[in-house]
């Protein structure tokens, strides 16, 4: 499933960033709010309803995605780091596992097996009480 992430449907606000930091973190808003509205996007229906569907804390009961990134100094790094997560987000939710196919075992790893099962049972037999 191919998507692509339109840059107009991202909205962001600057926020001052919490923790620790001294003077720049009182002084400059470098946090970053990240939104995302997925019904109003232009993903395709199936991956908005996987998306929709995950049991992820940053999902509203909106439907609109919420990343708040402050790891970084700098506002720039911080938008970068927000968007990375969002595509991460989205690229999960895409992820459709490979179908498993049932095969038969072989002939020689049944064999190997019941050989495997008759000695466990050879030496199980030898731990029977001792007569004298």
């Amino acid at each position: 499933m191919r998507w692509k992430l339109e840059p107009a449907e991202v909205t962001w606000t600057a926020v001052r960033a919490q923790g620790a930091g001294g003077q720049n973190v009182n002084k400059v808003s470098s946090a970053v709010h990240l939104r995302f509205d997925v019904p109003a996007s232009s993903l395709p229906d199936e991956l908005k309803a996987q998306l929709l569907a995950c049991a992820d804390q940053r999902i509203t009961q909106d439907g609109v995605v919420v990343i708040k990134a402050q790891s970084h100094r700098t506002q720039e790094l911080n938008l970068q780091d927000a968007m990375q997560r969002l595509h991460a987000l989205i690229a999960q939710a895409a992820y459709v596992p490979k179908a498993r196919k049932a095969t038969k075992p072989t002939r020689g790893s049944q064999k190997r097996r019941v050989e495997g099962k008759k000695r466990a049972g050879a030496t199980k037999a030898l731990r029977g009480k001792v007569d004298w």
